[in-house]
């Protein structure tokens, strides 16, 4: 089994700053970083890790080698990556003290893809092959009516979230939806994490939703069951990535036949230790790693 990931690629500018910049306020950084980065990146760095064959698919620019490199040196297969001319995407970010972020992105080459690119990949997907994709890049709403009409499974996790997805995306293509609290009350309209999942499964009932919810860790839903995992505490220095970190560690369980539970389990497991260090796919863990860190818990 694999995974094909349409996913953005981005170089990451990281101001470690005393606090998040308030609106009119201008705020004097204590350090500067430049590392990779983007939803795609990071989620393709956390599957491969947890073990599943990960293929990355999208375009990278012509300043971005060193994504690549990261990339083959996580494991990840970068056949499916189709160079343009164009400068990579990028992100600026802001981290405060206490671990808390604020991003701002420019698409770039993230926005390159085109339909054809699109079809061509789609026909190298196998039996058993998964496909994820983000909201980072162009032509998502025709990768999964694609998908929905050639049956193949898909993995979305609509972040960062915009209208109109509401308007463009066939929500209906979704096998596996990862979403947080935010998104899914954007989504569904409702409140409470119980009510995001009841009104997402009455109208999308072959759909298995997957809720982040922070320190309140994370609830599953499918029409058959509802898991609950709680998050595991630690201290969190940046929580950049993250998210991201958990959708591979989940989805890579998933395919390796691990049932939800544990998915989740190594998941949120995966989740807190990359918050224990600074920058994102930097700090995603080894699957080995995560099982240590279960051991006795």
């Amino acid at each position: 089994m694999r995974i094909l990931n349409f996913g953005s690629l981005n170089i990451d500018h990281v101001y470690r700053v005393d606090h998040i910049s308030a609106p009119g306020e201008t705020v004097t950084d204590l350090e500067l970083q430049y590392q990779a980065g983007g939803k795609g990146l990071n989620q393709s760095i956390a599957l491969a890790k947890s073990g599943v064959t990960t293929y990355h698919v999208g375009c990278v620019g012509k300043d971005g080698g060193m994504l690549l490199s990261l990339l083959e040196q996580a494991g990840v297969k970068t056949d499916y990556l189709k160079p343009v001319d164009e400068l990579n995407g990028h992100a600026i970010i802001q981290v405060s003290k206490d671990g808390q972020n604020s991003i701002v992105i420019h698409k770039g080459s993230n926005q390159a893809i085109r339909k054809e690119d699109v079809d061509w990949c789609l026909e190298q997907v196998q039996p058993g092959d998964l496909v994820l994709t983000q909201n980072e890049t162009s032509q998502v709403p025709y990768l999964a009516e694609v998908c929905r009409q050639k049956k193949i499974p898909l993995a979305f996790n609509p972040s960062p979230f915009t209208s109109s997805l509401m308007e463009e995306f066939p929500f209906e293509a979704v096998t596996y939806l990862l979403i947080n609290e935010t998104e899914g009350q954007q989504i569904s309209g409702r409140m409470e994490p119980e009510k995001i999942v009841d009104m997402l499964l009455e109208k999308y009932s072959n759909m298995r939703i997957v809720l982040t919810l922070g320190a309140d860790g994370v609830l599953y839903a499918d029409r058959n069951c509802r898991i609950r995992q709680a998050a595991f505490p630690v201290q969190a220095v940046d929580t950049t990535g993250a998210g991201d970190t958990f959708t591979g560690f989940f989805l890579g369980s998933v395919l390796q036949q691990r049932d939800i539970q544990t998915a989740l389990r190594n998941a949120c497991a995966a989740a807190a230790i990359s918050v224990t260090g600074f920058g994102a796919a930097v700090s995603i863990p080894t699957m080995q790693r995560v099982e240590e860190f279960l051991e006795g818990r």
